[in-house]
């Protein structure tokens, strides 16, 4: 059975710093790209980050490059979203995404939200 599990959201301080993380199992994590959406209250949901579970390349939405950093633990089938210098408009639930073979798996989500 498929599993992207989520998890670390929460409320944050404008300026401060989170790491979510987004637990796999169930498929071969290696061989897939991986991904992180948010999605706004009445907003479309959109890409943040991007990797690719072998090689590492990365790529970002230029609303969070130089913030935002996408990484992966192959051994522990986990991917994280390290996210610094938060701005209230990045409040939004974050989901994990998995792309690969021909399927496309979703997580449940995770809210983050930044306010003072």
């Amino acid at each position: 059975q498929v599993q992207l599990v989520e998890s670390g959201g929460g409320l944050v301080q404008p300026g401060g710093s989170l790491r979510i993380s987004c637990a796999a199992s169930g498929f071969t994590f290696r061989s897939y790209a991986m991904k992180w959406f948010r999605q706004a209250p009445g907003k479309e949901r959109e890409l943040v980050a991007a990797i690719k579970s072998i090689g590492g390349g990365s790529n970002y939405a230029d609303s969070v490059k130089g913030r935002f950093t996408i990484s992966v633990d192959n051994a522990k089938k986990t991917l994280f979203l390290q996210m610094d210098s938060l701005k209230p408009e990045d409040t939004a639930v974050y989901y994990c995404n998995a792309v690969g073979w021909g399927y496309e798996y979703w997580g449940q989500g995770t809210q983050v939200t930044v306010s003072s």
